[in-house]
């Protein structure tokens, strides 16, 4: 260390100095954050927190530059289809689901006879999510929350600021109730957590305790994230045995259709998207009037055509990505026939 110093100019130490301090980490200390201070008097009148207590967490809640990079630039915004497939439909995620299907066979066949939603659909889900609880997220809860609350990354599309302070708080008050401590948890970049990747306001409305022990764990109760996943299909309208989508062709360039190319999930007449030259495979079933999604998915080379139906819709319940459902559709696909 002497040498560094006497190689260095007074000039460039202070540089260093400066570049030290620019990459130390930063911690949400209500003392020095009058918006964390404002967010904590709320929950104290509001929720009747223990303003002590939630001084010493935030003065713990780091934020994140990574998970501000990661919200600036999701996967389903960089990648093709055809390169985001590559990540979730593999030969080892299809064996990995067919064992969790095995394993907890009479689980899944609970789940499918009391909420109506396929076996293979639901381990299709953990299996995207989280690799079967490989994958549950490296982050603190309280730091994604707390970064994307104050200090969500400009450039992005829109500023969901407002909608994680609402999940930092449910998350707050799920810690307080289950007897959480809010330090410990983990997950993703974006606070969701175990094995479904259940953002807080989703555990509050669809968790259940499905193995009956008392307590909502779906962090290490794999027989709880199924009953929930299946709880959260069915409150959000799931068809039972009704397809998820059918391939189709497209007649013309489909100019009329203005979300077809986008990952958006915008629903249209059956009869409307077929006047625009999107016509299904399979029709049976199908009314004109069903709300439906055009689709085209980038290959390699040239496109897939296909028509999203309201089950697909539920799937963008889950995750508002259509290429996240696809990806849903086709594991679940290579479960039921290996099944």
């Amino acid at each position: 260390m002497y040498l560094v110093y006497k190689i260095y100019s007074t000039l460039g130490l202070a540089f260093l100095l400066l570049a030290s301090s620019q990459v130390a980490a930063s911690f949400y200390n209500p003392d020095q954050r009058r918006d964390v201070e404002a967010f904590i008097t709320e929950l104290v009148e509001d929720n009747n927190f223990d303003r002590q207590e939630l001084d010493e967490l935030f003065s713990q809640a780091e934020l994140r530059q990574d998970i501000q990079e990661l919200m600036s630039r999701p996967a389903e915004r960089r990648l093709a289809w055809h390169e985001y497939r590559k990540i979730f439909i593999t030969p080892e995620r299809i064996q990995a689901g067919k064992e969790f299907m095995q394993e907890y066979a009479g689980t899944l066949q609970r789940a499918e006879g009391e909420m109506g939603v396929a076996s293979e659909v639901i381990a299709a889900i953990i299996g995207i999510e989280t690799y079967y609880g490989r994958i549950k997220g490296r982050h603190r809860v309280i730091d994604a929350l707390a970064t994307l609350s104050f200090d969500y990354p400009e450039g992005t599309p829109s500023d969901r600021s407002a909608f994680f302070r609402r999940q930092l708080v449910e998350f707050l008050n799920l810690t307080r109730q289950q007897g959480l401590n809010p330090r410990l948890p983990m997950g993703s970049y974006a606070g969701a957590m175990g094995y479904p990747q259940f953002i807080p306001t989703s555990y509050r409305d669809f968790a259940v305790d499905f193995s009956g022990d008392g307590f909502i764990d779906i962090w290490t109760n794999p027989i709880d994230a199924i009953g929930s996943v299946a709880n959260y299909f069915k409150e959000h309208g799931w068809q039972t045995d009704a397809p998820i989508l059918t391939p189709a062709r497209l007649e013309g360039e489909g100019e009329q259709l203005d979300g077809l190319r986008k990952n958006r999930f915008d629903r249209l007449p059956l009869s409307e998207v077929e006047a625009a030259g999107l016509i299904p495979e399979e029709r049976q079933g199908l009314k004109d009037s069903t709300q439906v999604i055009p689709m085209a998915f980038k290959l390699e080379e040239g496109e897939q055509f296909v028509i999203g139906l309201p089950n697909f819709y539920v799937i963008t319940r889950y995750n508002h990505s259509r290429m996240y459902a696809l990806a849903v559709y086709e594991l679940a696909e290579a479960l039921r026939d290996t099944n």
